[in-house]
């Protein structure tokens, strides 16, 4: 039996393309399929994507027209034989001792999550995150936890047992930005034993042409709403949540954050906008109050909330 399967969604990264599958492949661990789903690339990667095909016998294209992110991940997942899947972006890549050091500590876990670095364009590193590692514990315990780290919610920080993904219907929503903040967070609260390891294995390349770093303002705009989108239904989520030490609490406080200083990248006339649908959709009142200064957060923010985003930065 195949123990993990990758799943790398590809489109237009012939550039990165070749240093993303030479990681996958070079696993000195050796039970691994690698599922690329090809989303209708119109450059060069096909053809990378067939010369690693015939090379490797691990290797299973699923080849459709462009539907983007979320609809490949899906389609690879359905694909995948592995007991557990790990999600690949097509223009990053991961240690080559991943898989080793996955097999160690996987146990019996739901979600296992491990540690991220960061590079430029040219393979410089910029930063390493040793965010605190945990033993197995649940998931509402754990998320408390993984909520205070930089990644929580990319889902290429996770593998994840498929069995529990699948009988749960889990699955990224089609056509909107932020489709990891959609899910993630909901996969990890809902398991039953996580664990988190201190071990470097995935390498997030921040390059200007990619999803999160466009440029384009349009684009902008389009991922503060989709946020909101996937605000929605992570809302409806959070009524699934059976109360557990207050804890879904910090599930609904953390949504609530993440669309409220999404706010912060939009301009003036958008912000305005924005900031009526927040209140429309009562995103505030889920902003935890436990503390002094969570309590003095939730007033300004919701007196003055571009000063509030100015004062977190």
């Amino acid at each position: 039996m195949i123990k993990y399967s990758f799943i790398v969604p590809v489109y237009n990264t012939e550039k990165y393309l070749d240093k993303c599958l030479d990681s996958l492949v070079r696993q000195t661990y050796k039970n691994f399929e690698v599922i690329i789903v090809n989303d209708g690339s119109t450059d060069k990667s096909s053809d990378i994507i067939l010369k690693y095909q015939k090379k490797y016998k691990n290797i299973i294209v699923i080849n459709q027209k462009n539907e983007g992110l979320s609809m490949a991940r899906n389609n690879g997942t359905k694909k995948a034989k592995g007991k557990y899947i790990i999600f690949v972006d097509s223009d990053d890549y991961v240690s080559e001792r991943l898989l080793e050091n996955i097999d160690k500590n996987i146990e019996d876990c739901d979600i296992l999550r491990f540690q991220i670095a960061t590079e430029d364009e040219k393979y410089n590193n910029t930063r390493k995150y040793h965010e605190k590692a945990f033993d197995t514990m649940t998931g509402y315990n754990a998320f408390k936890y993984l909520a205070s780290y930089h990644f929580v919610e990319p889902a290429w920080c996770y593998v994840i047992k498929k069995d529990y993904y699948v009988e749960n219907k889990f699955g990224f929503k089609k056509g909107v930005y932020h489709e990891d903040f959609g899910l993630i967070p909901y996969v990890i609260y809902k398991a039953n034993k996580v664990k988190s390891i201190d071990f470097i294995g995935y390498y997030y390349i921040q390059r200007d042409g990619s999803i999160m770093n466009n440029k384009d303002y349009k684009k902008t705009v389009k991922k503060a709403f989709d946020m909101l989108e996937q605000y929605k239904t992570m809302r409806l989520f959070s009524k699934n949540i059976n109360k557990k030490n207050n804890l879904d609490d910090y599930f609904l406080s953390y949504i609530s954050n993440s669309a409220i200083v999404k706010a912060r990248e939009l301009k003036k006339e958008d912000r305005k906008k924005y900031i009526r649908e927040l209140r429309k959709l009562d995103v505030f009142s889920g902003v935890l109050v436990n503390t002094k200064v969570r309590r003095f957060k939730k007033a300004l923010m919701k007196v003055n909330l571009g000063l509030y985003l100015k004062v977190i930065g």
